[in-house]
This record gives structure tokens, sequence and C-alpha cells, in this order.
């Protein structure tokens, strides 16, 4: 299919748009290009930009780790890791070793 087509709009008994119908291959397409991208879950950005804390934090605290469970991981002490959990500008070596140490991919750490 080269051209778009509108979406069918379903709308509830208010008149509200409820449902938008697309075809099946412009869905597939939609669903690729999202599973390229990065997921963020809302809880760790409420927290970057709301809270002000870094997104290394955000991402811990998401997964529900304390710093000694990730210092652990990464085989320094735990008043060694609040340092890099502050940190305004962590090196890019250092973050990929925090990303690797909580199983999630680098790119959501550095933004």
């Amino acid at each position: 299919m080269s051209a778009r087509t509108e979406p069918q709009i379903i709308r509830d008994a208010a008149g509200r748009p409820t449902f938008a119908v697309i075809p099946y291959g412009e869905y597939q397409e939609l669903v690729g290009k999202a599973a390229e991208e990065p997921y963020i879950p809302h809880a760790v950005v409420k927290r970057v930009v709301e809270d002000g804390v870094t997104p290394v934090r955000a991402w811990r605290e998401h997964l529900e780790l304390t710093q000694a469970d990730v210092a652990s991981r990464l085989g320094i002490s735990q008043s060694a890791y609040a340092q890099q959990e502050t940190a305004e500008k962590p090196r890019k070596s250092t973050l990929k070793k925090i990303a690797d140490a909580l199983g999630i991919s680098v790119k959501v750490l550095d933004v």
C-alpha cells in the first residue's frame, strides 16, 4: 500500500473520538518504528522532569533497586555509586557500565 488512507474514527455515545482504525500494514509500520525507539516509562520521566532527579537515580528507583544493589553489580562501594548517581554529566563509559548493571539501554540514560 503506497498511499496513506484516512483513519476511521469511532466515537462514543457523547461523540468523543474513542478509537481510530487504520489499515493493518500502516499499524505494523507504526509498531515497527516504536520498537526501534527506546522505551522510557512515565514514572521515570516524571521523576526526572518533575522531581529533578538524575535519569540514573530515576531508573534505579523504578527498577526497585537500592544503591547498594547497583554498587554490588558494579563492583564498587555504595558511596562511590551514590556519587555517580548524582553526577550531572557522567562519562559515557560510566553510563554504559551503569546501564549494563541496571539491564537497560544506555540510550535511556544519556538524555
